[in-house]
């Protein structure tokens, strides 16, 4: 019986190694094969013990192959392994990784979403003859070794928005978040809350999470990985990988495939490699801090020898965050220096995982500055030095400026005031009733006051125009070139709501693209928007030379970017500029659809990030215009998945010091930005006709295999599921915008 248990064992590891290489094949395994399945046949006259030393031969042999071939892996084999259901998976590294465990976020397939495990663990550690558990909580997606109910660990909203619960509690406990990534990606349903959003709350909640946040990535997809791998330390399993969407998806982008059709093996392959995704590749660019070395072909579950290979690095990597934050620099830096000379087993150096509120403080502005210095290889600064010279000189000078009026002088002026007017309110009680006798005298006398409507007024009005609104707002700034075409153009919602014939000049020019008898918006040129929103001649662009490029050289590429800038005029697909809506100075950061899509990369994240910066150092609001979006460059790989957390932290920054950050999304509005930076705004609004969402309809056919409604994503069902709080007109989003900003952010507008 062992003799056909360790055969049988050997069979699973030769198709193991089959199925790692697809299509390819490998003549040593088809005859390694060949020889397993007659291997008793051909020995039939051998004893229990001679079958038993030649099967033990036959394992050793195999074991080499297995390493030779693991030494050729390309990133498509790699794909493959973290898909087998042979690979480990969250609840073997629970059962391995951790002394005990108990999970608290449902069981099985009667949870909130089974694809999402959350488990209350600890680490038991022996320093001289006292034992300490250290508490962590779990988070992690959830595949299973071929459990259909786990949706192959797709998260849905709620599984986020679970997670997100649990890692709130142990920032309540101040005790540290392990995350486990075996995601393909998140689900893309738009049911409340919406995938988008929920992951968008997800990485907005998790920048500002106040204990060490350590992520290990075995199958990171998209936006479903970064809804629980923003973190402190990011470590990586040697064979997984970490990628802005899988290679099948970036070949069928590439080669425009339509119903149904399926990408050429080639050209999958061509993707996977082009994309950087490797652990190597993640090291390399820097958006992971460690790898850790999975045995031959990747880890299984009887490599119980890499799970103390896990559980070793999870925890140094634990007690490096801590340390780096803790108060005593002159042992952390010892600790730290001494603990990498251990071997990767000793747990011998103890840190207490628990910190301050100082250390807690500098954990969150490390955490910062870490994601901040990353991609910044990724784009191309054009400027010269006379520009990075002026440009820093006018951050230097709004700094300083802002410091000395809002931190010094407001700051005083505040206090003074608040005392000043708690005594005018406390004298008004006692005074209040000769206010009104006098009134009455003067009523009988003849004396004339101010009016009930004056006095309305002045409580009712949010403030003044300290000059005139010049010019007026009528939407001749700028006119559409389409206006110039001499036909008569039919609304699409004719038939159902006896929409008239529209002349184009009236369309585009006069009706500000909007058809006057349903209210249908036509698309708009991001020109309009300028010229129309903003106060005349107050525009002012600024990091207009930083450009987009092609970090990973992809094939192909660099010549449809030079492409889009050259018939664009535009160097990336974002616009950064100061203006003013009704003499309300704003920084607003524009998404520009004709430049790829809108699609965002290394250089859209870092001029976003320059934007929020600055509007932070001058106390202005924050407007975020979203002409339109494609989601990320899925050709800059995971340069440009890293803008999710990198944007995200920015805006969270900028939120949590004060500001006011508004987003206005127009037509077609999908994936990572929305599920990031753009969706965690608490006040974001929609033009009627913007589609907004985290997947489109072919990408969502493509995953779920469901045909979706064509309102799917409009703006009304936005509007429905929480995703944003108004919809407007385009005729009337000027006017709307500056009301929000005095509504919203009051007379400081950038303090509330």
């Amino acid at each position: 019986m062992d003799i056909e248990k360790k055969l049988d064992g050997l069979i699973k590891r030769v198709q193991y190694a089959r199925d790692i290489l697809g299509d390819t094949e490998d003549r040593r395994l088809t005859a390694f094969a060949t020889k397993l399945d007659a291997f008793l046949d051909r020995n039939i006259n051998l004893t229990q013990e001679e079958l038993w030393d030649k099967l033990n031969t036959y394992s050793e042999s195999l074991a080499v192959l297995e390493k030779d071939i693991d030494t050729a892996l390309s990133p498509m084999d790699k794909v493959r392994i973290v898909r087998h259901s042979e690979r480990i998976c969250l609840e073997d590294i629970l059962e391995n990784v951790y002394d005990n465990y108990t999970v608290v976020g449902g069981k099985d397939d009667m949870s909130i979403d089974p694809g999402m495990v959350i488990a209350r663990a600890y680490i038991s550690r022996r320093v001289g003859k006292k034992v300490h558990n250290q508490p962590v909580m779990v988070v992690g997606q959830e595949k299973g070794h071929g459990q259909e109910f786990r949706n192959g660990g797709c998260i849905k909203p709620w599984g986020n928005a679970n997670a997100l619960r649990y890692m709130k509690v142990a920032a309540r406990e101040n005790i540290p978040i392990h995350t486990y990534v075996f995601t393909p990606g998140s689900y893309p349903v738009e049911d409340y809350p919406g995938a988008a959003q929920q992951i968008a709350e997800n990485i907005y909640e998790m920048c500002g999470l106040e204990v060490p946040i350590i992520s290990v990535i075995s199958e990171g997809g998209s936006g479903g990985a970064e809804a629980i791998a923003m973190a402190d330390k990011r470590l990586m399993l040697s064979h997984g990988y970490y990628s802005v969407i899988s290679p099948e998806g970036a070949a069928a982008i590439e080669g425009r495939l339509r119903g149904g059709e399926r990408a050429p093996v080639e050209l999958i392959e061509t993707c996977a490699k082009s994309q950087q995704i490797t652990a190597d590749d993640n090291l390399s660019s820097g958006y992971i801090d460690g790898i850790i070395r999975e045995p031959a072909l990747g880890a299984r579950p009887e490599h119980f020898d890499f799970y103390k290979l896990v559980r070793s690095e999870v925890i140094r990597a634990t007690d490096e965050v801590v340390l780096s934050v803790k108060g005593l620099r002159l042992f952390r830096g010892a600790a730290i220096k001494n603990r990498n000379k251990k071997e990767l087993t000793n747990e011998s150096v103890f840190v207490r995982w628990s910190i301050s509120s100082n250390a807690k403080d500098r954990l969150l502005w490390k955490r910062y500055k870490k994601y901040r210095r990353m991609a910044q290889h990724a784009f191309e600064d054009k400027r010269t030095f006379l520009e990075k010279i002026n440009s820093a000189k006018m951050d230097a000078m709004a700094a300083a400026y802002s410091t000395i009026r809002y931190d010094l002088i407001k700051k005083y002026q505040t206090k003074i005031k608040s005392i000043a007017e708690e005594a005018k309110d406390e004298i008004h009680v006692v005074t209040n009733k000769v206010d009104k006798l006098k009134q009455l005298i003067a009523g009988k006398i003849g004396i004339s006051t101010k009016s009930t409507s004056e006095v309305e007024l002045a409580l009712t009005k949010l403030s003044e125009d300290s000059e005139p609104d010049l010019p007026p707002s009528d939407y001749r700034h700028y006119v559409s070139p389409r206006a110039s075409e001499d036909r008569e153009i039919t609304c699409p919602n004719s038939e159902k709501d006896g929409c008239l014939e529209i002349w184009s000049r009236d369309l585009f020019e006069e009706f500000a693209g909007v058809c006057p008898t349903c209210g249908h918006h036509f698309p708009m040129e991001y020109r309009w928007y300028l010229a129309n929103l903003f106060d005349w001649g107050t525009v002012r662009e600024f990091n207009k030379s930083i450009c987009s490029a092609n970090p990973t050289s992809f094939p192909n590429f660099q010549e449809r970017l030079d492409a889009s800038k050259a018939k664009t005029g535009l160097q990336s697909a974002c616009i950064t500029f100061e203006g003013s809506i009704k003499h309300t100075k704003v920084i607003c950061s524009t998404l520009v659809a004709p430049f790829r899509g809108g699609s965002v990369g290394a250089a859209e994240g870092e001029k976003f990030i320059r934007a929020l910066e600055l509007a932070g150092k001058k106390r202005y609001p924050f407007l975020a215009y979203v002409h339109g979006t494609a989601g990320i460059r899925i050709q800059e790989g995971v340069n440009g998945l890293i803008q999710m957390p990198r944007v995200t932290l920015a805006v969270r920054r900028y939120i949590e010091s004060g500001g006011l950050y508004i987003v206005l999304y127009d037509t077609n509005s999908y994936a990572g930005p929305v599920a990031s930076f753009l969706g965690c705004s608490p006040y974001q609004y929609a033009v009627r006709s913007s589609r907004i969402g985290f997947a489109g309809p072919g990408v969502i056919k493509e995953t779920t295999g469901m045909d979706i409604a064509p309102d799917y994503h409009s703006a009304y069902n936005a509007l429905s599921r929480g995703h944003i709080q108004d919809i407007w007109d385009r005729r009337d989003i000027r006017r709307n915008l500056h009301q929000a900003f005095l509504t919203v952010g009051g007379r400081n507008l950038y303090y509330r």
